[in-house]
């Protein structure tokens, strides 16, 4: 695979950090994947758009990782994000059937539609926050970044009960975070079964959501669509729907709130609320490192070494944002006026998120209304004692501690 092995920190304590030092390494360097594989990762924004798009790279790894289909990882946490049957893993026509089925979930029309509950479950968050005693400290992830989007998802695909989606939120922050392979195969095992849960009741209830839509559409057509498929398009969805958007809420809060000049600038109407959205995309991405790919045939990178048939390849989202390659001398730092920002945190080609114009449109909905509410929002406490997320999947905070209103 080449010389150099850099064993990446499980913990992304220092994520950003180690995305620099990987970049200048090279545009594609070999990692050691906590509790997994050696993989590349890539680390240029030119290179990185470049195999988005190239029909040599799969994520199928049951035709295309030798690793895989020898059995190896089945075990560990990799289980969730590259065994499952759904169109995140898929390649080239199955892929495209899959996608076909979910994409009428996320048109314009559907998202657009979506923002009346965006907008009304925004407010009664904004009410609860609104009693929180003046000056008191209260975790911004926990009230409001974190179960808007939650309540959002649960609500387009019809999820009853609260300890339901309360324990769908538990389990989709464990595949987002953690590496152990005891707690991912418990995990594994318990979403399963809440998916499956879903699909039952959905059978005997059928609603006007989009669970019903998938179970109907399954049933009706069931060559479509495998059962296994259904449950595990359910889980990207519900997972990938959720945890990344309180990401993009939370970092774009905390981006304004230590870059007081350019929030300035936000209020003022010199920047809009979609710029802050972009740049925070950019300079902090929702995910990090997003596994895995897999090259199909030998690729050879221009001036660097050659990926083997076989080989593991790791996007790195937080080292292309700030690639000076793409973003210039300033790439490293937050600026909401940049001009024409070009980011892959949702992906590119024919993996292109479909759920982000609807994580665009929450936190679209939520900055202003809340900025309005609390114009005195700040930090809670100083800037270094905020702690990175768990893992070097995500790329966010722990909890995000503000004070509503001043002190007295």
């Amino acid at each position: 695979m080449g010389q150099q092995l850099v064993a990446l920190d499980p913990s992304g304590s220092d994520i950003y950090g180690e995305a620099e030092r990987l970049r200048e390494l090279g545009p594609a360097t070999r990692v050691q994947i906590p509790e997994g594989p050696e993989a590349w990762s890539i680390t240029s924004h030119a290179l990185l758009k470049k195999l988005l798009t190239d029909p040599r790279v799969s994520k199928n790894p049951r035709e295309h990782w030798p690793a895989w289909q020898r059995g190896e990882y089945h075990d560990s946490w990799l289980q969730t994000w590259v065994g499952v049957n759904n169109m995140f893993t898929a390649y080239g026509e199955d892929h495209r059937r899959l996608r076909k089925l979910i994409a009428p979930a996320f048109t314009a029309r559907r998202t657009e539609a979506m923002q009346p509950s965006v907008e009304r479950i925004t407010a009664a968050l904004l009410d609860d926050l609104a009693a929180v005693p003046a000056g008191e400290v209260t975790d911004l992830r926990a009230t409001f970044a974190h179960p808007l989007p939650m309540q959002v998802i649960c609500e387009l695909f019809g999820i009853p009960g609260e300890d339901t989606r309360a324990e769908l939120a538990r389990l989709a922050e464990s595949i987002m975070t953690s590496v152990d392979p005891e707690e991912a195969g418990m995990t594994f095992v318990a979403t399963q079964e809440l998916l499956s849960g879903l699909v039952a009741h959905k059978r005997r209830q059928p609603a006007e959501d989009l669970t019903s839509l998938l179970v109907s559409s399954r049933d009706d057509e069931g060559h479509k669509m495998s059962e296994q498929e259904l449950i595990d398009t359910l889980l990207l969805v519900l997972v990938a729907g959720h945890e990344t958007t309180v990401n993009l809420i939370g970092n774009a809060v905390h981006n304004l709130l230590t870059h007081p000049e350019q929030f300035k600038q936000v209020l003022s109407g010199q920047a809009s609320w979609n710029d802050v959205i972009e740049e925070t995309l950019r300079w902090s991405p929702s995910v990090a490192n997003l596994p895995l790919r897999f090259a199909v045939e030998d690729i050879e990178i221009p001036g660097g070494p050659t990926i083997r048939k076989g080989d593991a390849i790791l996007p790195s989202f937080v080292a292309t944002g700030r690639d000076p390659g793409q973003h210039g001398p300033t790439a490293d730092e937050f600026n909401v006026r940049r001009p024409g920002v070009e980011h892959l945190s949702f992906g590119h080609g024919v993996h292109h998120c479909l759920g982000a114009p609807l994580a665009r449109m929450e936190t679209r909905v939520a900055l202003p209304a809340l900025f309005d509410r609390f114009p005195d929002l700040q930090l809670g406490v100083p800037v270094e004692e905020l702690e990175p997320s768990n893992g070097f999947i995500t790329s966010g905070l722990r909890g995000l501690p503000i004070r509503l209103t001043p002190a007295g």
